[in-house]
């Protein structure tokens, strides 16, 4: 069995930190459950343009507000407490901090493994041992 508290994982090398979010990961590939588990924070007033090509992901607003929006079709999609949004096309996406910050539980397949920030593309990289593991068509795209 696995125990963490948000609080402790907070003040360890499993906060990170980039300029529109942070991110605690409370369950990372080195776990061995073939997802990782976040708490994001999405700042208030930001807007960061993401796509995870190399991951499918599910995420779960606990509190604050936001909005994303697939720029495959300009759909825009309110968020607030008990909103549930997936990723299940790689979708490419923009995540908008509303007024107050918005916390996000977030589920991510394959793992990731702990350090890993957007790139210029929003992407996060796909690790090596990933990549044997996922599809042609993944591993391959964009």
């Amino acid at each position: 069995m696995i125990v963490r508290r948000l609080e402790d994982a907070r003040k360890s090398e499993r906060r990170v930190t980039a300029e529109n979010w942070e991110s605690v990961r409370l369950l990372l590939a080195e776990d061995n459950m073939g997802f990782s588990f976040h708490i994001t924070t999405i700042y208030a007033g930001t807007e960061t343009e993401i796509w995870y090509r190399n991951h499918l992901e599910s995420v779960f607003c606990i509190s604050g507000d936001g909005e994303v929006e697939t720029c495959e079709d300009g759909k825009i999609h309110p968020i607030n407490p008990g909103t549930v949004y997936i990723l299940d096309k790689h979708d490419k996406h923009i995540l908008r901090g509303g007024k107050e910050d918005m916390v996000l539980a977030c589920v991510f397949n394959p793992p990731l493994h702990g350090r890993e920030v957007h790139d210029e593309n929003g992407v996060y990289p796909l690790p090596e041992d990933a990549q044997a593991q996922q599809p042609e068509a993944v591993a391959g795209s964009g």
